[in-house]
C-alpha cells in the first residue's frame, strides 16, 4: 500500500506533472493562434483559458464517482490530433465554427459514451498506429516552418532563426541522452526556456503582450463570439474526437496496469463521458478538445507516485495559472524559431509513437500492409497536395482535404474491407500499445 504524502509534497509532485505537460499545453494554442492570425492579446487569452480548462478537465477525470471520472492519476491537455482540423475549420468557416464543432463533438461523445466501447473494435493497432503516424507526419511541416521563423516571416530561414531552432533541438537531445528522470521529463521546457534566454541576448524578444496583459481575469464564455454550428466542421470534429478517445483509451489502460487498478466497462464509459464534458468546456470557454496526456502516464510510472491527489493538485495549479493572463502572456514572447526546435522533436515523437503502436501488427499479413500503405499515402498526399480534392463541393472539401481525416477514414474503411472484424472488447488493447503509452515521458 502507498504511503501517505503531505500537502507540500503533493503540491510539488503536482507541479512536476504541470511542468511535464506545460510545453505541450501551450504549444497548441500558439500554433493555432499563429495560423489564424490572432493578436498578441488574443493569444494571451487563448493560452490562459487553455491552461484553466486543462485544470478543470484534469480534476474531473481524476475523480471517481458514478457520473464522471476514470478514477486514475490522469492529466488532460490539448490534443495535437485536433490542431490541423481546427486550423482548417477556422480558415474556411471562421473562429465561431471551431467552437461550435468542439461543443457538438463533446455532446456527441457524452450521448454515445456507452457505444464507444463497442466501436473500439474499429480501431485495432493497424488503424490506431497508422492514424497516429499520419498525425505526426502532417504536423512536421509546421514544425519545420517554425524552425525558419514562420513561413510568413520576412526573416524566414535567417542565420539567427536557424541558430535558435537548432540550438533548442540539440539541447533537448543532450538532455535526453545524458540525463534521466525529471530533467529528461522537462527537457522540452528547458530547451524552450534556454532558447528564449538566447533570443533575449540576440534582441529578438517582444515584451509588449506581457506588459499589456492584466494580472487577473475571470474566464468569460464565448470570448471569440457565439459558436456557429456547421455540419461539415461538426462531422470533422466528431471524427477527431473519436480518434482522441482511442488515444486516451491507451493511456487509461496503461495507467490501469501501472496502478494495479482493474478497469470495468463502466469505468471506461465514465472516462469517455468525462472527455466529452471536457470537449464541451473547451468549446464554451473558447479553448480546445482535451485528451489524457501520455507524457504524464510515463511520469506516474517514473515517479512511482500513483495517487489521484497529485493530479488533482496539478489541476488546481493549472487553474491558478489560467487566471493570471500575465503569466500566460510570457509564452507569447517566445520566438517562433525557438518553438520550431521543440515542435519538430515533439511532432517526430508522435510519428514514433505511431510506429510503436504498429509493433502489435502482423506484418506477415499483406492486408495489414495495404491498410498502412494506402492510408498513409492518401493522408500525407492530402496534406502535401491539398488541391487533390479541389473538384469536391466546399462542404466536402474541408472533410476530405484534411490529411488526418482522409487517412483516418481510409484506415478504418480499408481495415473493415480487408481484415476480419476484431472480436476483442474495450479491455483488449494489445500490450504493445500499453507499453508505448507507459514508456513515453
Amino acid at each position: 500500500m502507498e504511503k501517505k504524502i503531505g500537502k507540500s509534497k503533493t503540491f510539488y509532485l503536482g507541479l512536476q506533472h504541470v511542468l511535464a505537460m506545460y510545453a505541450g499545453a501551450i504549444l497548441v494554442p500558439i500554433i493555432v493562434g499563429s495560423a489564424l492570425k490572432f493578436t498578441p492579446e488574443e493569444m494571451a487569452f487563448l493560452i490562459a483559458i487553455d491552461l484553466l480548462t486543462c485544470g478543470l478537465a484534469t480534476i474531473l477525470q481524476s475523480l471517481n464517482n458514478s457520473l464522471v471520472g476514470i478514477g486514475l492519476p490522469v492529466v488532460l491537455g490539448t490534443s495535437f490530433v485536433a490542431v490541423s482540423p481546427i486550423i482548417t475549420i477556422g480558415t474556411h468557416y471562421g473562429i465561431s465554427a471551431i467552437y461550435g464543432s468542439i461543443i457538438a463533438a463533446g455532446i456527441f461523445v457524452v450521448l454515445f459514451s456507452n457505444l464507444y466501447g463497442k466501436l473500439l473494435k474499429l480501431f485495432p493497432p493497424v488503424v490506431t498506429g497508422t492514424v497516429v503516424v499520419i498525425i505526426g507526419l502532417s504536423l512536421i511541416p509546421t514544425g519545420i516552418k517554425n524552425m525558419g521563423g514562420g513561413q510568413s516571416s520576412p526573416e524566414f530561414g535567417s542565420a539567427e532563426n536557424l541558430i535558435l531552432s537548432f540550438g533548442v533541438l540539440v539541447l533537448i537531445l543532450i538532455l535526453n541522452r545524458f540525463f534521466k528522470g525529471f530533467l529528461r521529463a522537462i527537457s522540452v521546457l528547458i530547451g524552450i526556456l534556454a532558447g528564449t534566454v538566447e533570443a533575449a541576448f540576440m534582441g529578438k524578444l517582444n515584451t509588449d503582450a506581457v506588459v499589456n496583459a492584466s494580472w487577473f481575469h475571470m474566464p468569460s464564455p464565448f470570448y471569440f463570439g457565439v459558436p456557429k454550428f456547421e455540419l461539415v466542421p461538426m462531422l470533422t470534429m466528431i471524427i477527431v474526437g473519436s480518434v482522441i478517445l482511442v488515444e486516451s483509451t491507451g493511456a487509461f489502460l496503461a495507467l490501469s496496469k501501472i496502478t494495479g487498478k482493474e478497469l470495468s466497462e463502466k469505468d471506461i464509459i465514465r472516462g469517455y463521458r468525462t472527455e466529452g464534458i471536457s470537449f464541451m468546456l473547451g468549446g464554451l470557454f473558447n479553448a480546445f478538445p482535451y485528451s489524457t496526456f501520455s507524457q504524464n502516464v510515463g511520469l506516474v510510472q517514473l515517479s512511482g507516485i500513483k495517487k489521484r491527489s497529485v493530479t488533482i493538485a496539478a489541476g488546481i495549479i493549472l487553474i491558478a495559472l489560467g487566471l493570471v493572463p500575465k503569466i500566460a502572456a510570457l509564452a507569447t514572447m517566445i520566438p517562433t524559431a525557438v518553438f520550431g526546435g521543440a515542435t519538430v522533436i515533439m511532432f517526430g515523437m508522435v510519428v514514433s509513437s505511431g510506429i510503436k503502436m504498429l509493433n502489435g501488427v502482423d506484418f506477415a499479413d499483406n492486408n495489414n500492409l495495404l491498410v498502412i500503405a494506402c492510408s498513409i499515402s492518401l493522408g500525407l498526399g492530402a496534406t502535401v497536395v491539398p488541391d487533390l480534392f479541389a473538384i469536391l463541393p466546399s462542404t466536402l472539401k474541408i472533410l476530405f482535404g484534411d490529411g488526418i481525416i482522409t487517412g483516418s477514414l481510409s484506415a478504418v474503411l480499408l481495415n473493415l474491407a480487408l481484415n476480419k472484424p476484431a472480436k476483442a472488447d474495450v479491455m483488449s488493447v494489445p500490450d504493445a500499445v500499453l507499453a508505448a503509452e507507459a514508456k513515453s515521458v
